[in-house]
Formats: C-alpha cells, sequence, structure tokens
C-alpha cells in the first residue's frame, strides 16, 4: 500500500483491532453516539444494497412477498410466547412515555410524568409476536396457505459488548415469516430457505458454509429446530450468517391462529421464521481482506472496476476519451465502473485509496501506454499487475471479474477445509480449539456435555452437519455412546 495512507494494523498482530481499523478506514461504518449503535457510511450501505437486491431476488423466486410490520410490539404479545419471551427478554428495549416536556428553568426537556403509556410497548428483537398477531386476521381457510412474507428493518437487541457490523444494538436486517396448512410444507420451506442462504453465502459473498441444524440449546428461542449456515473466519473461529426456523404450531396456537382445512376442521397453522443481517458485511470482510484492506467479491462490490489516468494537462482530454469508450463498453456488459480523474490526489494516494476499500480490478490508464496500446491492469484478491492491450479489453476485464470471484471462493474455501479437524479426544481438543478451527467430535447429546464444553473452551456446538456422515462413536466428554457428529468452535 502506497504510504500517502496510514497503514493498518496486521491481522497477525491484532486480529480485532485489524477488523476495527478496517471498518472504519475503509469507510465502511463508525461508532454512533447512541450507545452500541452504528452509522452505516454510503460505501457500506452500497454493498449492503447490492446483498438486498440478490436476496430479494432469490425470495421472490420462491413466492415471498414483502411487507412492513410496527416497530412497537404491545408487552403482552411477548407474554403469550413463554420460551420466546424467555429467550429475549434480557435484550429488550421498553417504550414507558409518549411525551416530553420542557424543564421549568427552559435548560431542556424532561419525560412528562403523565404521558405513561397504559401498556409499555418493545421496540422489536424480531417481529414472531406482531406478524402472528396479524396472521389471525389473515387466515381464515386453506385456500389462505402458504402465506409467505418477509420484511426488511430494522430491529433493537440490547448488546453490552458490541462491534460493528458483528455485533450492535441496532442492526439492520430482513426476517421473513411464514405459515402454512402443514408440517411436512413448514419444515421444507425452513431448509428451502437455508439453501437459499447457503448459495448466496457461497456463489455471491464467496464465503464457504457448513450448513446444519442447531442443538437444543442453540436453538431460536420457541423453535423445534434451527437451522445454521456457518462460515469461518481468518482467525479460525465460526460466524453463524444466517438462520431458518421451523417454529411448529407453537406461534399458531399463542396468537389463535386458525383455519379450516379441506375437511372443514379448524387447525393451528404452522410457522417459520428466518434471517440474515448487516453481520453478513463483518463476514465479508473477515473472510477475504488482507493486510492493505478490503478484498471485496466482484459479484457484492459497489465498484467493480476503477479507471484511473496518469498523464500530464495536456495528454487528459485524450485519456478522458479513451476512459469514457472503456466506462461505455463495461458498462453495458453490467459492470460498474467509476473513473477518477481528480486533480487533487496524487495516483499513488488513489491506488492505496482504492486498494484499501476492495475494488477487484484498477485499470491504469497511462499515456505512454496507451501509445503502446495498452493499460496496466492490477486485481485486487492477488495485487498481481499487468499490461494487457486495448483490443477486446471490455471482455478481458469481464473474464477477469469472474476469475477473481471464483479465486476469492476458492482461497477462502481452501483454508476452512485446511482447518476441518476430526477429534474425539477431549484433552487434545482443549488444546488445539484455542488456536481456532472447526472440529468434528462425537457428542452424546446432552445439555450437561454441551454446557462443559463451553464452560472448559468457550467454544460452543454450532451445528449437526448435514453433510457429515454420522459414524457410531464415544463422546470425547462423558465417554458415553455418542448421538450425533458435531461441529464444535469458538465463535463471534
Amino acid at each position: 500500500m502506497a504510504k500517502e495512507l496510514d497503514f493498518l494494523t496486521k491481522r497477525s498482530e491484532d486480529y480485532s483491532k485489524w477488523y476495527n481499523e478496517l471498518v472504519v478506514k475503509a469507510d465502511l461504518a463508525e461508532q454512533s453516539d447512541v450507545r452500541g449503535c452504528m452509522v452505516i457510511k454510503p460505501y457500506g450501505y452500497a454493498i449492503w444494497e447490492k446483498m438486498q437486491r440478490v436476496l430479494d431476488d432469490m425470495f421472490k423466486e420462491t413466492g415471498v412477498q414483502n411487507a412492513y410490520f410496527p416497530l412497537l410490539i404491545p408487552k403482552s404479545f411477548l407474554s403469550k410466547e413463554a420460551e420466546h419471551v424467555e429467550g429475549f427478554a434480557k435484550e429488550c428495549a421498553v417504550v414507558t412515555h409518549y411525551r416530553l416536556k420542557a424543564k421549568e428553568d427552559k435548560s431542556g426537556v424532561v419525560v412528562d410524568p403523565a404521558a405513561r403509556l397504559e401498556e409499555e410497548l418493545i421496540i422489536r428483537p424480531t417481529s414472531e409476536t406482531i406478524i402472528w398477531n396479524t396472521f389471525r386476521n389473515w387466515i381464515q381457510s386453506y385456500r389462505d396457505l402458504p402465506l409467505l412474507v418477509n420484511q426488511w428493518c430494522n430491529v433493537m437487541r440490547w448488546e453490552m459488548r458490541t462491534r460493528l457490523f458483528l455485533r450492535t444494538s441496532e442492526f439492520l436486517w430482513q426476517e421473513g415469516h411464514t405459515a402454512h396448512a402443514t408440517r411436512e410444507e413448514a419444515e421444507q420451506r425452513a431448509q428451502q430457505m437455508l439453501k437459499i442462504y447457503a448459495r448466496f453465502a457461497e456463489d455471491y459473498m464467496a464465503v464457504p458454509v457448513v450448513q446444519g441444524v442447531k442443538s437444543e440449546t442453540e436453538r431460536f428461542a420457541g423453535a423445534l429446530d434451527t437451522y445454521t449456515i456457518e462460515a469461518m473466519m481468518q482467525d479460525g473461529k465460526a460466524l453463524q450468517s444466517g438462520t431458518s426456523h421451523f417454529l411448529g404450531q407453537n406461534f399458531g396456537k399463542a396468537f389463535e391462529v386458525q383455519f379450516l382445512n379441506k375437511e372443514n376442521k379448524a387447525e393451528y397453522a404452522w410457522a417459520t421464521s428466518w434471517g440474515v443481517s448487516t453481520r453478513l458485511m463483518g463476514a465479508l470482510i473477515m473472510t477475504h481482506s488482507d493486510d492493505n484492506g478490503l478484498v471485496l467479491p466482484p459479484a457484492l462490490a459497489p465498484i467493480q472496476v476503477v479507471i484511473i489516468p496518469i498523464g500530464k494537462e495536456a495528454q487528459m482530454p485524450m485519456l478522458d476519451e479513451k476512459a469514457a469508450e472503456l466506462g461505455a463498453k463495461l458498462k453495458a456488459l453490467g459492470i460498474s465502473v467509476k473513473y477518477d480523474n481528480a486533480d487533487n490526489k496524487r495516483p499513488g494516494f488513489k491506488f492505496a485509496d482504492y486498494e484499501l476499500k476492495g475494488v477487484p480490478v484498477r485499470v491504469v490508464l497511462g499515456a505512454r501506454d496507451l501509445e503502446k496500446g495498452e493499460v496496466e491492469i492490477m486485481r485486487r484478491d492477488t495485487l498481481e499487475k499487468q499490461n494487457v492491450g486495448l483490443e477486446g479489453l471490455d471482455g478481458y476485464i469481464k473474464n477477469l471479474l469472474e476469475e477473481i470471484q471464483q479465486n476469492i471462493f476458492k482461497k477462502a474455501k481452501d483454508y476452512r477445509d485446511s482447518r476441518i479437524y476430526e477429534c474425539d479426544n477431549y484433552e487434545e481438543f482443549k488444546e488445539r480449539v484455542k488456536d481456532g478451527g472447526f472440529f468434528l467430535c462425537h457428542w452424546d447429546g446432552t445439555v450437561e456435555t454441551e454446557a462443559k464444553i463451553k464452560e472448559d473452551t468457550n467454544a460452543t456446538i454450532r451445528c449437526v452437519p448435514f453433510d457429515v456422515e454420522q459414524t457410531p462413536g464415544v463422546d470425547m466428554v462423558s465417554g458415553k455412546p455418542a448421538k450425533y457428529r458435531v461441529l464444535i468452535a469458538r465463535s463471534y
């Protein structure tokens, strides 16, 4: 990286500090003056917008429609599903009054004690309760099912320890909620949405994931099953990157959502919910980026190609013209392009800035190179440079972007696969898990064993992986016959 920009802390020196610095220096987000909340800056939000567009189309291909539900939820709604309220009770922000008034000395405002709400309102930590209260009015017959809705919104979970994108009190997400006539249909939908998340993570984010089902302890509050995708960050820790929940009839019963089936008998609706959040931004950063800054997969990069001219003032009109020609050809191929001919920054500063921001391809239009019919191209994933002829340059860049997307995924997958270990010796596990990695271990299925692993190592059972053969074995902690081979890791 050019000297014009401050260096980042190296990942090998302090991975956490590197991440925090990178989020801020790459202009993705910053801390706000509201405790635990962040400001997502335009460049960071542009990445989130691309994620939204892709996911939204994927959802709609399966019949899902977008809707919007209130931010504020009556406290009584959360009381109706006991397990659900217990799971979120400690994270809820509560609205108690509806009016402020000026202090008598005019020095500020205070809460008006006469404006206390009859019933407190909860800022949504998730929306199952208010959505199922609404579904009661929408569902009467099997003909109204399945009901498939999604909303893009913010939620509030009062976090004590926060980190930009990974864990903030307020965050952005989508939450899908569906109602079905049968258990089988609901379970199928929950698993279908997990596969969509996995496809998005791998095909667009270039992040390899393990799909599986959570243990009972790690389930979403109120779910019968929680399905998850787990990604490995460069420090070997797991990051839960998306979940889909089979909720059974719990919310149907809690909110009296019944329908008449084909035999004209009343039944409770079956439910799912599923969501991903701005935590995916953290996954994107920590999976691919390096000591020079962000490394963005072309599929989600706000700027896929940056064109930078280098020449004397008299040569600039010619360089502007060449850049416009190339830019038009690239845009016709659906490639996002930025031409940076600003004269208030040196080329070295621009090079470093776009490296920091992870722009996949940099094209340098040098007056001397153009005389030879060439341009210099640098790819961000490997930092390799080469001179390429002008003939067919747009097609070359298009292919290069596809190659970068594949290479970024392969690099992440090779790293992840090299750090998946089978382990059935507890003493060995306790030592090795300190250095990170995914451990495939036999588990007896008990809460006691799961709790001991967490207490001893700060590692948790991430999931029972779908793609791992469930061979007979012995639990490494209890010595009892194992029910599953599970994925265990330290996590964010």
